[in-house]
């Protein structure tokens, strides 16, 4: 139900006349083909607070029972009539009326199975408490995170920061229609009629309270998408920064290729630059002159099917001197009755299987030939491991491989004393930033994927950025102002 029908509803109580004819001119507005963006400006949306004592007066839906999946939750909002005790405890007798047309609707629930919400046209006075620290950063640049529904978190920023943002990055939700997002605390799928509109909404609200925060002398916003709804966002981004530049570009963030059946395998998302005031792209964003080396990928898988026996030929044991930290051994490939404890000594040195920091047996990413044909040519290495495990074993992909003996993209800058080869990006060189990026080090699975695997072990986050795409779109704006304030508020 959009706004305007609502309204229409309460002039109609007090002047059938006036709403009939208000309503008839709506009619014709709407019949009206328009230029530029037009959907529904939903009801707001509510949040729950749920460690809000509930007192008469207050807005609340009833809890779900444990266990109940959230799109069975009855979403309904009550309004606490009064709060009584009883032998079993506090009840609350509840009101509502969805319209006015409607007739009042009463009910009781105990206190204990209700939930305080506010919706977003309410009045609300956020607040900030500390909840802790790390402090170990030195005179490196620090990091605040706000814990909280992100639309609150913007007003509260509202007070602080207001026009003095120098970059906001932010990756919404993509409104794919696989559940991956809520609004009003339910999920929407594919089959809502609104889901555009509601995501619509939903941004528009937040994109309203970034305008008033970005710096208009001279500022940058960056929102990366897909093709659900880009074609929304580029209009939404033109109604609400009408006086900005706006500019998409394009990132390969999978070379390989997503495959989709009976359409073409997508390699890129977007990513739209909104330009405030004096803001431009650096003629060349140069880049700091050092070479930079390229992300080995572990040898030991990570992915929950990849366990022992799943692939019968990539379990086995990999013998690391304890001196020199060189493989000096390839072991064979174990049955899944065979004990780890059980496999043959090599003198001086220290069998490595691919087990997780859980003790799971894994399994490792190539046969034992192919690993031994990669350490051969010398793109295998060993580092350091952690407290569960004594080493660490990487191998370089093969696409880099191929790169680095091509000499394009990569290079090889020499060996380490393990016989491993150095391999790099070439820096010291500048590049001028065009629309269609097509860099090795934006892969969302090498450079992103990754890299939180090893940095989270146990945790699942799904559909990172390469941590280098999000730093070369912030470096073409902020490299020549280290004192940059820079904000997230879809941070994951």
């Amino acid at each position: 139900m959009s706004r305007l029908s609502s309204l229409l509803r309460q002039v109609a109580t007090q002047d059938p006349q006036l709403a009939a004819d208000l309503k008839r001119e709506v009619e014709v507005l709407s019949s009206r083909r328009a230029f530029g963006l037009n959907f529904e400006r939903h009801i707001p949306e509510t949040v729950e607070l749920p460690n809000r004592t509930v007192r008469r007066g207050d807005k609340v839906r009833f809890l779900p029972e444990r266990g109940q999946r959230p799109n069975g939750v009855d979403h309904r909002v009550w309004r606490v009539d009064r709060i009584r005790r009883t032998g079993l405890g506090r009840v609350a007798d509840l009101v509502r009326q969805p319209d006015p047309e409607s007739e009042l609707q009463m009910a009781s629930r105990a206190v204990d199975d209700l939930v305080v919400i506010a919706e977003f046209r309410d009045p609300i006075y956020p607040g900030l408490v500390s909840t802790g620290k790390v402090e170990r950063g030195g005179s490196r640049p620090f990091h605040t995170v706000i814990n909280a529904e992100n639309f609150h978190a913007l007003q509260v920023l509202l007070y602080t920061h207001e026009g003095t943002i120098d970059a906001i990055y932010i990756d919404p939700p993509y409104n794919t229609g696989a559940r991956d997002w809520k609004y009003n605390n339910d999920y929407v799928d594919s089959d809502d009629a609104y889901r555009h509109s509601k995501w619509l909404a939903m941004m528009e609200r937040r994109l309203n309270l970034a305008k008033r925060l970005l710096n208009p002398e001279g500022s940058v916003l960056i929102v990366t998408i897909d093709e659900k709804e880009f074609l929304r966002l580029g209009l939404l981004l033109q109604q609400v920064f009408e006086s900005s530049r706006v500019q998409m570009i394009s990132i390969t963030i999978s070379p390989r290729g997503t495959n989709r059946a009976s359409e073409f395998s997508r390699v890129d998302e977007y990513a739209f630059f909104v330009f405030l005031g004096s803001a431009s792209v650096q003629a060349t964003a140069t880049l700091d002159g050092d070479d930079e080396e390229v992300r080995w990928q572990y040898l030991r898988r990570g992915q929950k099917t990849l366990v022992r026996g799943s692939r019968p030929n990539q379990f086995y044991p990999i013998y690391v001197d304890i001196e020199s930290e060189r493989i000096v051994k390839i072991g064979s490939p174990m049955r899944t009755d065979e004990n780890i404890l059980d496999v043959p000594e090599v003198p001086g040195a220290a069998p490595v299987f691919p087990i997780d920091p859980d003790g799971v047996e894994k399994i490792w990413g190539l046969t034992p030939a192919t690993l031994q044909a990669s350490l051969d040519r010398g793109y295998v290495r060993v580092t350091q491991g952690t407290a569960h495990q004594r080493f660490t074993i990487s191998y370089l992909t093969t696409p880099n491989v191929k790169l680095a003996e091509a000499g394009r993209e990569l290079k090889i800058k020499g060996t380490r004393p393990d016989g491993s080869k150095i391999v790099v990006f070439p820096g010291g060189k500048a590049e001028r930033l065009s629309t269609v990026w097509r860099e090795r080090r934006h892969d969302a699975g090498a450079y992103g994927t990754s890299i939180l695997r090893s940095l989270l072990p146990d945790r699942s986050f799904p559909f990172p950025k390469s941590l280098y795409a999000v730093e070369d779109s912030l470096r073409a704006f902020v490299a020549d102002r280290p004192r940059a304030t820079i904000l997230d508020f879809f941070a994951g």
